[in-house]
């Protein structure tokens, strides 16, 4: 079978490969009912947040029970495609392409609360919203993604208004990234991979490699020392992509490591400040032509001592039904949840089909038998024409889609996470 023709038959996506079901419908964009503050206090089901899992969700949701029983609360008016802003901050794509109006997304009929919740109170089956709006619920999904924080970072977020500095992680930097690799003339360009839990584990690295291509291709890479300084202690979470992954760097000549995490950025120096892991209290300055941030991440706010989060605030779900552990008529699904796999945008749309169906079978009383594996995918871009496509699941075992070995690279699978996989999920995961 052909990587296009497996694409349309296969039941998985990736932030990166995402893999229409047979006849899963393709519908026109429509509108939505108008933003407003809240239109009812109550709604039988309420969506929050308006990321990849929110909207799928409130469109499932439509199906359902109808679009003016559902609503979404989501205070952005533009929704992105974030896993294109690795080709942005590489120039291979315009940032303006991976942006849509948030009204575009949300179904039609489905009342958009453009507002934020300040406080969630599942014991009363209520959230709050800002100004002091309380909306109630029958069932409550929660997708609210995950915050990025710059400011853990001495230096940060002001050291993004000088030059050399960047991080494809924000809309407001990621093209940066993309000044800073045109501008290199030589020295150490480093990228960094911080030490908390991320969001597409990969994309960290993938700017290295795409970087290492560019400075070979403009004939400077003889002038870099290409340096990757993260806080792990591998390269990558599966054995079988690891290795791979470790021929490229070593054939590339890239500079691995370990144990180190970034904790003060010196932009007017060009100097990075790392901790080394393994001996508390020592640091290492470097530094740089060109530096590539990956920020601390963690639950957003208003889940940091929630009712519905664990210790840590993500979102504390059952790890297979994605039914809350408490609260049976809450439910979570992608960045947000305490879900023991990577943040990706194919782990989302994997977990979006078990969730309707937990959902469905609680709207009956009956219990969710529908369980998630873990599936999770990173596209590893590697160069401009190149990809290798991790797959995997819970146990970090390779949960593969195509009958080829895809810890190779590939320009097949290249073009269907650049150009293909857009496309899906404007068009169909979002529908």
């Amino acid at each position: 079978m052909s990587a296009i023709g497996a694409v349309f038959s296969c039941s998985c996506l990736c932030s990166g490969v995402w893999l229409l079901k047979p006849g899963m419908q393709m519908s026109s964009f429509g509108l939505h009912t108008a933003a407003r503050c809240a239109a009812k206090d109550f709604y039988e089901v309420l969506v929050l947040g308006g990321g990849a899992g929110g909207i799928t969700m409130s469109a499932r949701m439509k199906r359902k029970v109808g679009a003016g029983n559902v609503a979404v609360v989501e205070p952005s008016e533009t929704h992105y495609y974030q896993p294109l802003w690795t080709l942005v901050g590489g120039g291979a794509k315009q940032l303006a392409a991976s942006a849509r109006p948030m009204g575009s997304v949300i179904p039609k009929g489905v009342e958009w609360i453009k507002s934020q919740v300040t406080v969630l109170d599942p014991d009363k089956n209520c959230v709050w919203l800002e100004n002091d709006v309380k909306v109630s619920y029958k069932y409550l999904i929660i997708a609210l993604g995950i915050s990025l924080h710059y400011e853990k970072i001495k230096g940060l977020p002001e050291g993004f208004n000088h030059p050399k500095i960047g991080s494809n992680y924000s809309v407001q930097t990621v093209e940066k990234t993309w000044r800073a690799l045109q501008d290199f003339k030589e020295g150490n360009a480093i990228f960094t991979f911080p030490n908390t839990p991320v969001k597409c584990a990969g994309a960290p690295q993938k700017i290295m490699y795409l970087s290492d291509a560019y400075l070979r291709k403009t004939g400077k890479r003889s002038k870099a020392n290409i340096m990757f300084n993260t806080s792990l202690g591998v390269i990558f979470a599966v054995k079988k992509y690891a290795d791979a992954l470790l021929e490229v760097i070593k054939d590339r000549d890239l500079a691995v490591n370990y144990k180190r995490n970034l904790i003060e950025v010196r932009a007017d120096k060009q100097e990075a400040v790392f901790e080394n892991l393994d001996k508390p209290g020592v640091t290492e300055v470097h530094q740089y032509e060109m530096l590539h941030v990956t920020p601390p991440m963690g639950p957003p706010a208003v889940l940091i001592n929630s009712p519905v989060s664990d210790e840590r605030g993500w979102v504390d779900v059952d790890k297979e039904t994605l039914q809350h552990k408490k609260y049976p008529n809450v439910f979570g699904i992608g960045d947000c949840t305490n879900l023991p796999t990577s943040k990706t945008a194919a782990a989302v749309a994997a977990q979006s089909g078990v969730l309707d169906k937990t959902i469905s079978l609680v709207m009956k009383n009956e219990l969710p038998v529908k369980k998630y594996d873990g599936y999770t995918s990173c596209p590893l871009v590697t160069g401009y024409n190149k990809v290798i496509l991790a797959e995997f699941d819970y146990n970090a075992q390779p949960l593969e889609t195509f009958p080829i070995d895809q810890s190779k690279e590939r320009t097949t699978m290249y073009h269907m996470k650049a150009d293909m996989m857009p496309l899906l999920y404007w068009n169909a995961l979002l529908k």
